[in-house]
């Protein structure tokens, strides 16, 4: 005699229990057959579950990517302040440099030089025009030879951050959220 292996999970008497039934079913010995899937109304409440989570995920999202970018423009403004430094030391005659594309790598392997002292990469070096992690900035030498002072602006881009800096020679980063920093804005602790 064969017996047959499989188990079954079936619905009865109106419960919407299921129970585990054999093999055979319950007139003896016809074969039942098994019931797979979800019906409608489940998959429905499980996309209206995930739905829901998302609706409450998605901005959290947004303000996590923009806190992720003004940590980065923050750090990046501490970098700079430590290489301008570096640089004016290097080079005694000049100062603070003209334009943070001074900073950068020099092309075609050509040796460093206060036109391309290599202190930072390429795409810090043009954050003045393309942004960097979200941010633009703007470098602003003083006038004067050897130079004694600059002043260095990050901006958010549209959707990146909604909180400026600002940085000089003091080394201290002031930040302002929803308008543009100054030397006035309050020092970041």
């Amino acid at each position: 005699m064969r017996v047959d292996r499989f188990v079954l999970l079936t619905r009865h008497g109106g419960s919407s229990r299921g129970s585990i039934r054999g093999s055979r079913g319950e007139r003896g010995g016809e074969l039942t057959r098994p019931i797979l899937g979800f019906s409608l109304i489940e998959l429905l409440i499980a996309v209206a579950i995930i739905m829901i989570i998302m609706a409450v995920a998605i901005p959290n999202l947004e303000k996590l990517k923009q806190h992720t970018n003004a940590t980065a423009a923050e750090g990046n403004l501490k970098t700079l302040s430590v290489v301008l430094n570096a640089y004016a030391s290097t080079y005694p005659n000049v100062g603070y440099p003209p334009t943070l594309l001074a900073l950068g790598p020099p092309q075609n392997g050509s040796a460093d030089s206060a036109s391309a002292a290599d202190l930072i990469d390429a795409a810090m070096a043009k954050a003045a025009t393309t942004a960097k992690q979200g941010y633009l900035y703007t470098y602003t030498a003083a006038s004067g030879t050897p130079c004694s002072g600059y002043a260095i602006t990050a901006s958010p881009q549209s959707g990146a951050g909604t909180r400026y800096f600002f940085l000089n020679q003091d080394g201290a980063i002031r930040f302002s959220d929803g308008a543009p920093a100054t030397a006035n804005s309050p020092i970041i602790q």
